[in-house]
């Protein structure tokens, strides 16, 4: 992808103040960038996200916009990165889920990663669909009337929008190239 592919694109990146992957953060985001779009953090409190490497602490990243003050029209796909913690906080978040199910009421895609998906079962928008996650989630998922896939990447077009899962960190490069192929308006 050429590194103006995503030229005029904002992805919203949707993280907790605390326990997201630093991985499923920092390689999507580089990805976006290096396409040439606009990546954009946005958490639930303002100043600064805890990252984690597993169960260590890794680097913090500076907050962009507050979910409360984030319009769905205001960006062309939403990141949801994993990490255990960062989605379970997430979903607690009466502002982050009502984002999270907006977004999927849009025609605009939404990639998930790793546990990223209890989110999307708190904003119900998962039943119908086809989606693959840490293997830890498959019941989760089943539950909330998804179908359930152990597939490196999986891309359901059958919502409104195009939704993009991947199942761990080992999945990171075919999870971002889906994302810009989608975000650039190209699917495969």
């Amino acid at each position: 992808m050429s590194d103006t592919q995503l030229q005029g694109k904002r992805v919203a990146f949707l993280v907790a103040t605390e326990g997201v992957e630093q991985v499923e953060l920092t390689q999507p985001w580089e990805a976006v960038r290096a396409a040439g779009g606009e990546p954009v953090l946005v958490s639930t409190q303002p100043g600064r996200v805890q990252a984690f490497d597993h169960l260590d602490a890794a680097d913090s990243f500076a907050v962009d916009v507050l979910v409360y003050d984030a319009t769905v029209g205001d960006y062309d796909a939403l990141v949801l990165p994993g990490g255990v913690a960062n989605p379970d906080s997430l979903r607690t978040s009466r502002e982050a889920v009502a984002f999270v199910g907006q977004f999927a009421a849009s025609s605009k895609p939404i990639a998930a990663i790793c546990h990223a998906p209890w989110t999307l079962v708190e904003a119900d928008a998962v039943r119908g669909r086809r989606l693959t996650s840490w293997p830890s989630l498959q019941t989760d998922l089943r539950n909330a009337g998804a179908e359930w896939v152990d597939e490196q990447v999986v891309v359901d077009t059958s919502g409104p929008g195009p939704l993009i899962t991947s199942r761990k960190p080992d999945d990171l490069e075919a999870f971002s190239k889906t994302l810009l192929e989608h975000v650039a308006g190209v699917s495969s």
